[in-house]
């Protein structure tokens, strides 16, 4: 593939996407797999996260489902709800210009509003396996028109139990299809899961566990438990991120922890399995965007989440598993940055670190507490950086939402009304063409319609005096998506 996105024969909607996006050069993981799954190979794939692994799927995918069809043409299964929720907003981004539909299937949500989705016009579905097999079970997920399958962070499906959950949903799916497996490491379970239900795969390694040591300044620091909180923010004056989360191994360890944080006045939040869905997903987003700096966290933020510019990764608890060393650290030192992890560990936890020195094959250098000299000298620039108000990030979706009104109409399914019914009438309009129409998407009683390049005005007009197949529908435009 070419080291530039836009000699590669893409769509001029995938690459309009693309170009928005600020997504210039590929990375190596998808210089090597985008050119092989635009020709529909079964691939495996060996990449750390934060290597840009979903754009390497998510732009062939864009690339090669078919707008006009109406049921899902890719599933994506992913180990956490984070994940497909992100993979969902990436997969829209990229494919916002063709008019892609992506919908996220996960637990802590209802059911039947997941089910209602489906009915609707649908390219690619993501989801976790135990929500993803309940639709399937039930009926409410059709699958006869998938021809691709990525399974992503196949490792953790297997850590977390997912596989025969994984199995039993690619039981359901049509032979005929493209299969992709995305993995940081290559476990025995998965090359036997590979071997059983892939042709001829081509498989794909970039970069060996703990490549990302050129990038990530690793450090040990020996301590007692009952220091660990002391030394922590001694470590947090000297390094004094912009950016930093803290690992810890259980949920009541962030919470006692972030509640130590919030009484010293560190700006942060927390995030793990015991909090509701929504609250995550708000406390991821404000995170991305740098709204606090501290993000104190279980292994639940150590898989694929994408944050640009975390500087530093703090293992408050060093992982049991050593494979979470590599996915916790990976949060730091992504898309070409360099970052540093600091691990901390207590006298009975030998056997941990010995476990993940050999697998990730280099010995993480000890380093010195910072010395009571240290913390003095940085303590004024510490102090600095908290009381600053925080430089909030524009999402990487706002460049493409500009320009963007999503209109209101009332009327769906009930009215018999479908995706193509609306682009047939509102691209006849004067001045607008089929490039102007963005994602559609039909409920049972409205509709709601992107109008794309600042023309959302010009159509909000005409459309109050034009009928969608023969009907004459309310227009007005959509607000907190209604």
């Amino acid at each position: 593939m070419s080291n530039h996105f836009f000699n590669n024969g893409l769509s001029p909607e995938i690459t309009r996407a693309l170009k928005g996006l600020n997504y210039d050069t590929p990375t190596e993981v998808q210089a090597k797999v985008i050119p092989l799954a635009l020709e529909d190979q079964d691939l495996i794939v060996i990449a750390q996260t934060g290597s840009g692994k979903t754009a390497s799927y998510g732009i062939p995918i864009c690339e090669r489902v078919e707008w006009e069809e109406n049921k899902p043409q890719c599933l994506i299964l992913t180990p956490t709800r984070e994940l497909a929720a992100q993979v969902t907003e990436d997969i829209t981004n990229i494919g916002r210009f063709k008019r892609i539909k992506a919908l996220a299937l996960y637990g802590k949500q209802p059911f039947n509003k997941q089910k209602l989705a489906l009915k609707q016009k649908t390219h690619v579905v993501v989801g976790t396996p135990g929500r993803v097999l309940d639709h399937l079970e039930k009926g409410t997920f059709p699958v006869e028109e998938i021809k691709y399958l990525v399974i992503d962070e196949a490792d953790e499906m297997l850590n977390m139990g997912f596989i025969e959950q994984v199995e039993a949903i690619i039981g359901k799916l049509p032979t005929d299809r493209v299969t992709s497996v995305f993995s940081a490491t290559m476990p025995q379970d998965i090359k036997k899961l590979c071997q059983t239900y892939m042709v001829t795969p081509t498989e794909i390694e970039v970069q060996a566990t703990g490549s990302t040591v050129d990038k990530i300044q690793h450090a040990l620091l020996h301590t007692k438990d009952e220091e660990k909180y002391a030394l922590l923010k001694d470590v947090t004056i000297r390094e004094n991120p912009d950016s930093c989360i803290i690992f810890c191994r259980t949920q009541e360890r962030v919470d006692d922890l972030m509640d130590q944080l919030d009484l010293d006045d560190y700006p942060c939040d927390k995030l793990h399995g015991g909090m509701f869905q929504e609250d995550r997903f708000a406390v991821m987003d404000d995170f991305k965007r740098g709204v606090f700096r501290y993000l104190v966290a279980t292994d639940v933020a150590a898989r694929g989440i994408d944050v640009e510019d975390v500087s530093l990764v703090i293992n408050y608890d060093i992982p049991f598993e050593k494979e979470s060393y590599v996915h916790r650290t990976g949060r730091t030192g992504r898309a070409g940055k360099s970052g540093k992890a600091i691990t901390f560990m207590t006298p009975h936890e030998e056997r941990f670190l010995e476990a993940i020195e050999e697998y990730i094959g280099f010995e993480i250098p000890r380093i010195d507490p910072p010395s009571t000299e240290e913390v003095e000298q940085n303590q004024a620039a510490f102090q600095a950086k908290l009381q600053q108000k925080p430089d909030v990030k524009i999402s990487k979706s706002a460049a493409l939402d500009q320009g963007i009104m999503k209109l209101y109409f009332n009327g769906g399914k009930k009215k018999k009304l479908r995706a193509i019914d609306f682009v047939g009438t509102i691209a006849k309009l004067d001045g607008i063409s089929p490039d102007d129409i963005g994602i559609i998407t039909i409920e049972e009683n409205a509709s709601f319609v992107e109008i794309l390049n600042g023309k959302g005005p010009i159509v909000l007009n005409a459309m109050k005096h034009t009928t969608v197949k023969g009907k004459q529908l309310k227009v007005h435009e959509a607000k907190n998506g209604r």
